[in-house]
Parts: C-alpha cells; structure tokens; sequence
C-alpha cells in the first residue's frame, strides 16, 4: 500500500480499482486535492459480500490461539509503519502529527488488546435438573460484520470494530468515510502483511447510495457497528430489523464538564484547554458544556480564553502545530452558525469566534470560548463538534446535575472535585455511559467504550466489547 495510490478496494486479499465514481481526496489544512481515488459501487460491495462469506468459513474454525497469534502480527506490523500511518492520518483528517500517533498507537493497543481476549472466551457448565444431565454455555462467532467509520477518528474507529471482531472469530466488511480512505486502506494493508487470511477483512470506500443498502439488505451480514450520528443510527436500526441484524452504535456525544469549588483550577485548565482543542474538537467525547462553579467562574473563563489565544494553529505536519483545521468547509459554516447564534443570544466571545486571518487556505477556525449563554444557545443545546468551548456558571450540585443531563445524549461526562463524596454523588447523578472524574482518559483498550440514550449501545473496548460479537448458544446435556 502506498499513499498515492487510486484502489479503494481490498477483496478476498488483493487492492483493486473500484467500478464507481471517481472522488477526490483533499488536505483540509490547504484545500487542495491530493489524489483521486476509484470507489465502490454495489456490484463491488457484493463482491466483499461473498469474499467474507469464504473468510468466515475459514476464521471461525481457525483456533484462538492462532487467531491471536496473527492479531499479535498485525499489531506488530502496525508499530513499523506508525510514522507513513501518522502522515497520512494528518494529510487527510488534518490533526496534528502528535495526535495521529496517538491515534495509531491507539490502534495498536486494540489488537494487543483483543489477541489476548480472543483466548478468554469462556462459556460455563450450570448443573441441570435433569438426572444424568448439565447445561453448557458457548460463545460463538455472529457472522460477517460490515462496519461503518466516521472520518474524524479514521484509523482507531477502525481498530474499535476489527480487533474484537477477528477476536471472535468474524470475518469483516470495513466501510470508511470517503473523506479519510488514505488512512483506513494503511490499517486494512498491515492486516494484509501480517499473514491474516484472505477474506476475513475486506474494504469498500464509496459513497453511501452505492454502499449502504447492499451491505444492510444481506441476509449473510449478521452485525452492523457504526460510529456517526444520532440520525444516522436510527436510520441503521430500523434497516437492520429487516433481516434482523445486531447493532453496536457509537453516536453522538455532548459532553459536559463540572468543575466544583474546591477544585484546582489551574490543574483543570491545563488539561482541559488541550482536551477541548484536540482535533480541532472535532471528537464526539470532548467537552462542550462547561459548567462551572460561580466562584470559580470568572477566574476559569480568563484562563481558559487566555491559553486558547496562546495556541499554534498550523498544518499538522508541522511539528509545532497544536491544532489544525477543521474537515471541510461544511463543518467550518456549521461553526460559524452556532458562534453566529451565541451573540445573537447575548454571548460574550472571550476568545476566537472567526476565521484565522493567517490562515486564509483550508478550512481553519480559531479556537473559541464563549461565555454567559442561556441553556437554549446551539453552543450548549447540541453538539457543536468543533473548537468551541462555552462556558457557563453554577451555584448547585442538584442544578448542575439536571442542566448536565438535559438533552437527549449520554456519552461522557467530566466531573473535577477533591470531595470524595461529591465524586460518588456526581458519579451516580449523571446519566452517561462514562464519566471522567478529574481526568479526561476514557478511550483506552482495556475499558469499555460507549453511550446511553440518543449516544447508542454497545460498547467497544474492555473485556465487554467482544460479547458485541459472539452469539450465546445453550446445549441441554442428557446422558
């Protein structure tokens, strides 16, 4: 795999050209485009159809600790090209190069994580009431999974769904955003190098009218996992039900953070500041609604705008870049209308608010924070999933917690306090499928990743992400 290249297609373990449209791939941080690519159409997508119905056969009678082994391989092969993976992770998504090789070693932790879940499938004997009898419990693999990738993450999203997927046995159909198919095509090649075999894991970029309908229409795709949107996600359910499909979905997030009185604020700033701007906020966990505690309020917002003015912006393969553009110029106009929204709502911008008159290519915006916003502002209201941070204020644990929970997202949440007891109580009060209490490392490999409410089901990572893909079957023993 190299990184001009136009296949965007890897079936039954070769690189082919796809029979649809041609598409452009682009460098948010100039605008300019870097190659084209041939994408799918439906008569390729049944082509990876019929190929992860061969994989299949193959990969779940294929030992676990040979499953592992090559998992292992692949995660090894994946530490050798970590710097042509980071590159073209920031050519397309735009991140800066630090933060890509997070993303990749990310990756990495996924399939080390999962050789060895692969070997931890345990079922369990239960005594039956039947003389001479017992009941046994297996774990078995669900089948072919298509899975659907957004482009801010475009490698790790990848790695969430594979890695558990091959632990258990299931060959995989990956489906990437069209935006960032230099990155994913980088992933599926070290699978390719590492020896696993032809079929298990298969790739289609194009566009959603080509992909989507032949991949939730087949009966042979018994799974379908998706990091993207609320509405995309409900539209995915209700076409899996269809043939009965089982669904992971990793949607939408508006996080909120609360930082109590008694809390460190120059400790919280100095991680929060490069939390919120990382991938340009682009990140479904980041925080948006900041709720802080009147005393501590005024002091927050100043040294929050202050080390937002004090950020590089640049292209991320420059090295002293700290935030780079946004994806395209769509998301960049959404900014723009929730900032618009804010002032019209009485917010005061503290810093940022516009486009960077230094960077007059791509698709860069300032990182911004805004204060004094009604409940109701779009900055607060919804995910904004860019370089916005507002900011509001709190006298009330009991009111921090129903403002927290207003809306319909679950996804993360952010709790800073040196009360104890107030961790637990906040803990228990807010509802969302995870909660950072004075640090923000929620996304790692051993801990079960996921949202409640409109942010979907399922978790990925932890020992819990491989029962998304595993049937349960019961045997009734009599002798």
């Amino acid at each position: 795999m190299i990184a001009d290249q136009k296949e965007s297609l890897f079936i039954h373990g070769e690189w082919h050209n796809g029979r649809g449209a041609v598409a452009a791939v682009t460098d948010p941080a100039t605008g300019e485009t870097l190659r084209e690519i041939t994408t799918a159409n439906a008569a390729d997508v049944a082509d990876a159809i019929a190929s992860a119905e061969k994989g299949l056969k193959l990969w779940r009678s294929t030992a676990a600790w040979t499953r592992a082994d090559i998992m292992h391989a692949i995660a090894s092969v994946m530490q050798e090209r970590t710097e042509e993976a980071a590159r073209q992770i920031t050519l397309e998504a735009g991140k800066p190069l630090a933060q890509s090789r997070r993303e990749w070693a990310l990756c990495i932790d996924q399939f080390r994580w999962y050789a060895e879940e692969a070997r931890r499938i345990y079922g369990r004997i239960v005594e039956s009431r039947a003389p001479g009898g017992r009941i046994e419990i297996v774990h078995e693999p669900v089948g072919i999974v298509a899975a659907f990738t957004a482009w801010n993450f475009p490698v790790v999203l990848i790695a969430r769904k594979v890695a558990p997927a091959l632990a258990a046995g299931c060959s995989v159909i990956v489906r990437p955003s069209s935006e960032v198919p230099g990155p994913a095509a980088i992933i599926i090649d070290c699978m390719r190098q590492a020896g696993l075999p032809a079929g298990v894991v298969n790739l289609v970029i194009g566009p959603t009218s080509e992909t989507y309908q032949p991949l939730m229409a087949s009966p042979s795709v018994r799974k379908v996992s998706l990091t993207g949107s609320t509405a995309i996600g409900q539209q995915m359910i209700r076409d899996a039900a269809a043939t009965m499909k089982r669904v992971s979905m990793e949607l939408g997030g508006n996080a909120p953070m609360i930082v109590f009185q008694d809390a460190d604020i120059e400790k919280v700033l100095d991680v929060a500041v490069p939390t919120k701007f990382a991938n340009a906020g682009q990140v479904c966990v980041t925080p948006d609604r900041f709720f802080i505690h009147e005393a501590l309020h005024d002091a927050f917002v100043d040294g929050f705008a202050k080390r937002a003015k004090a950020l590089k912006l640049g292209h991320g393969l420059d090295e002293t870049s700290q935030m780079g553009p946004l994806i395209n110029e769509r998301r960049r106009k959404a900014i723009e209308t929730v900032v618009a929204d804010a002032e019209a709502r009485g917010g005061k911008i503290r810093a940022g608010g516009g486009r960077p008159a230094e960077h007059n290519r791509g698709f860069f915006f300032e990182p911004t924070v805004i204060s004094d916003l009604p409940d109701k502002a779009l900055a607060l209201a919804e995910e904004n999933f860019g370089p916005i941070a507002a900011i509001t204020r709190f006298a009330k644990a009991d009111e921090v917690y129903a403002r927290a929970n207003s809306g319909g997202f679950g996804l993360s949440a952010y709790v800073f306090t040196r009360d104890p007891s107030r961790i637990r109580e906040a803990v228990a009060s807010i509802e969302s499928g995870m909660v950072g209490v004075n640090s923000f490392a929620l996304a790692a490999a051993e801990a079960p990743f996921g949202g409640i409410k409109d942010s979907g089901m399922g978790r990925e990572g932890g020992s819990e992400g491989i029962y998304d893909y595993l049937n349960v079957k019961l045997s009734q023993i009599t002798l």
